[in-house]
């Protein structure tokens, strides 16, 4: 797997296309359209892409050779870096590519001199929590966000502490 920042306008459409196939091909099961239609449009826009990396997130594409299958932002907080998203196209699961993107988070924080890692993951998403789990993280705290229009993300608090 190769890996790309996402800097350039065409990155941050790539990006948000990726993105829209994701969630709306993962998560209208889970949220239903009209959520996961907000949301696309309010978190995984280019538009939105675009403000949270000049809010400080760092987006990167993943790829195999040309083709991208994924993508991952991350955002450093005081205490720990936040793994905002790391969603990997249907096709390409199974293949190793989460993994590889661990790898690229967890280095990323070590470069930031941060020794653990947190995410958000929505309590009905089961088999992205057991990936989580696999990977050594634990459950930390539980937190309902009204994320507006009605709607609210129902998610767990997950760390990983790094080995240092």
């Amino acid at each position: 797997m190769k890996h790309s920042i996402v800097t350039t306008e065409e990155d941050i459409i790539q990006t948000a296309k990726t993105a829209e196939e994701v969630w709306r091909e993962y998560y209208t099961p889970l949220l239903g359209d009209a959520q996961v239609s907000y949301m696309v449009e309010n978190f995984q826009s280019a538009k939105a892409i675009a403000k949270q990396i000049e809010e400080g997130y760092t987006y990167y594409l993943l790829k195999d050779g040309a083709e991208v299958v994924g993508y991952v932002g991350i955002c450093p907080k005081d205490e720990y870096l936040f793994l905002s998203k790391l969603y990997v196209r249907k096709e390409a699961r199974g293949k190793g590519f989460a993994s590889k993107a661990l790898a690229l988070v967890k280095e990323a924080a070590k470069d930031m001199g941060l020794s653990r890692i947190q995410l958000t993951v929505n309590k009905g998403n089961s088999g992205s929590i057991s990936v989580y789990k696999h990977w050594g993280f634990v459950t930390v705290d539980s937190v309902v966000t009204d994320i507006g229009c009605g709607f609210v993300m129902d998610d767990y608090v997950m760390e990983l502490v790094l080995n240092t």
